[in-house]
């Protein structure tokens, strides 16, 4: 067991992972980049390309552990007049960090922030166009909870779509990969940020995490149908998305 592991089990997971973006809140753009080698925006930006809400009419946006509002913003940019963007996170800090980044921004009047939990979300039936989660349900202590959830709150015909790390498929950068996260991730963590233990858990919450097909499966669970999933960066991180039919 790793001291990660062990902390874990002595607190109970949501209590750690809250402990973990209390600390990183105003560096999870350092995090990003050290995890991504820094193409966590190309990845976010392809999310949103491929959910690809429409230009000519209003649609609401649910981001769920989306609190420094990158996605949202992204989706605000890209959707037609008069769209929302909900952003839902666990931890007030990350919240306050977006709220700070959109703060004198045009998006920042379509952009609501919400405290909620994502296997417990504080929103009706059946009431956003699009659901969204970035780098967020793999911290998740129930994975098919926040699926069912996600299911639950969209609207008929609306749209999920996950952005996650994932399981490399490309077997040279599969190796390299393994060797930079394992070993260089903490440090450059512990040398950039102070603090190399966050950096260790999101390393070991990666590996824990389904691979690709797996967490495909996950999602049709839930009741989604039209489930299918894009690489990018070789698998080092995946798009997973569903329909509510």
């Amino acid at each position: 067991m790793t001291s990660v592991d062990e902390k874990i089990a002595s607190i109970g997971p949501q209590r750690f992972v809250n402990s973990v973006f209390e600390r990183v809140a105003s560096r999870y753009d350092i995090m990003n980049d050290l995890m991504s080698g820094g193409i966590h925006r190309l990845w976010k930006d392809a999310a949103i390309n491929w959910l690809a809400p429409s230009r000519s009419r209003a649609s609401t946006l649910l981001d769920v552990a989306g609190g420094t509002g990158d996605i949202a913003s992204r989706f605000l940019r890209a959707a037609g007049p008069g769209s929302k963007a909900i952003v839902c996170d666990i931890s007030a800090s990350m919240m306050e960090e977006g709220r700070r980044r959109l703060a004198g921004a045009e998006a920042e009047a379509y952009a609501t922030f919400v405290q909620g939990n994502a296997e417990y979300l504080p929103f009706r039936a059946g009431v956003v166009d699009f659901y969204t989660i970035a780098f967020g349900i793999r911290n998740v202590p129930s994975i098919q909870s926040a699926l069912n959830e996600a299911f639950r709150v969209l609207k008929p015909g609306g749209r999920f779509l996950c952005l996650e790390f994932s399981q490399v498929d490309v077997p040279i950068l599969d190796a390299l990969y393994k060797q930079y996260s394992d070993a260089l991730v903490p440090a450059l963590g512990r040398a950039v940020a102070g603090d190399a233990e966050p950096y260790r858990y999101l390393v070991e919450s990666i590996k824990k995490f389904p691979d690709q097909q797996r967490f495909a499966r996950m999602i049709k669970e839930a009741g989604f149908t039209r489930v299918q999933y894009r690489n990018v960066s070789g698998g080092i991180a995946a798009m997973h998305s569903g329909i509510k039919a």
